[in-house]
């Protein structure tokens, strides 16, 4: 018998088949658990034969008031600027936010999700990395841990996406371009792997259906959403018969990579080659020329999704409506002159 007494929560979670987390939920009588494996967690309880330390675990729980934020590249400066957006409800609400960078790793943000997960973490915000597989939050799912997806959704999942209106950014952009007599235009970067690629790429492509641009003079090239990737597109595009002579780019870092190849090659961005950027980050404004940028308030949808984490904590609910944000384009100087009235001259 005193053996087992000394039974763990790691026990009775093998026991029963289930997770460490979920053990815990049931202990603290969860709401969100499914009755039927309350059920068997319990009689796994009884089979170790495990003592629950009540007063222990309050104490635990009285600093457990860990958020997890889970971003694919915080070296992404937009992805910086929506966490700093979490950050702030956060503190404000006395949470404590535990920021982890998984590099577009899905391997490391298995890891991640896994590690807090055992920490007893009360929700997680998360930024899907490249690659990300539907099933891999099903398990979180499972446990009744709310979960909220910032910026990326991912096919057939149920989980809340906050997001930006990324389709009509897109068709906002292009139809830019055309009017300053654009009839060559091309889409960098971003993969097909992910849902945000196909609707800004979307966007894209209705716009030049709709304002008369043959899709043989559009031109997609994927790559990487950085600098560097921007820079690998832009060599592409170049290097064809007809090269293209403008281009929206998937983000604001597509663009300045795109900016400074340009550059490299003796090129003026604007008067050479016009660029639109997306997301509008703060070095947007700043850069030179100053970047032509879809404007999508980073802070404002992480401030945003840390409010609907807030609320399904509350709630004891992982359920919550999609939040679609508002989107506007902000011309400045990297489109350069109207390109009709330089051929009407």
């Amino acid at each position: 018998m005193a053996s087992r007494a000394k039974a763990t929560i790691l026990d009775i979670a093998r026991e029963a088949g289930v997770s460490k987390s979920t053990v815990s939920l049931v202990l603290q009588g969860s709401g969100l658990i499914r009755p039927e494996t309350a059920v068997k967690v319990r009689k796994a309880i009884e089979d170790v034969g495990y003592v629950y330390n009540r007063g222990a675990a309050n104490l635990r729980k009285a600093h457990s008031n860990v958020i997890g934020m889970v971003i694919n590249d915080l070296t992404n400066p937009f992805f910086a600027e929506m966490a700093v957006g979490m950050e702030r409800v956060f503190q404000s609400a006395g949470i404590v936010p535990f920021i982890a960078n998984t590099a577009e790793n899905p391997v490391r943000q298995e890891e991640v999700l896994k590690s807090l997960m055992e920490q007893g973490v009360a929700g997680l915000i998360v930024s899907p990395a490249r690659g990300t597989t539907p099933g891999a939050f099903r398990r979180l799912e499972s446990v009744g841990l709310p979960v909220v997806f910032a910026m990326r959704r991912l096919p057939e999942s149920r989980i809340p996406v906050i997001a930006p209106d990324n389709h009509r950014g897109a068709w906002l952009a292009t139809a830019h371009l055309i009017r300053k007599g654009h009839r060559r235009l091309a889409f960098f970067g971003g993969s097909s792997d992910l849902v945000v690629y196909h609707e800004r790429l979307g966007g894209f492509r209705e716009a030049c259906e709709a304002l008369g641009i043959a899709k043989r003079d559009t031109i997609v090239v994927e790559g990487e959403t950085s600098r560097k990737g921007g820079i690998a597109c832009l060599e592409t595009a170049l290097a064809m018969t007809e090269p293209p002579t403008a281009a929206l780019c998937f983000n604001d870092a597509v663009a300045f990579g795109v900016m400074l190849a340009l550059r490299k090659r003796g090129l003026e961005p604007g008067a050479d080659f016009a660029v639109v950027g997306f997301d509008d980050v703060i070095e947007a404004q700043h850069y030179m020329p100053a970047l032509t940028s879809v404007a999508v308030d980073s802070a404002g949808l992480g401030e945003r999704a840390a409010h609907v984490m807030l609320k399904m904590i509350q709630s004891r609910t992982t359920r919550a409506e999609d939040h679609i944000g508002a989107v506007n384009l902000v011309v400045r100087d990297s489109c350069g002159p109207d390109r009709r009235k330089g051929d009407a001259a």
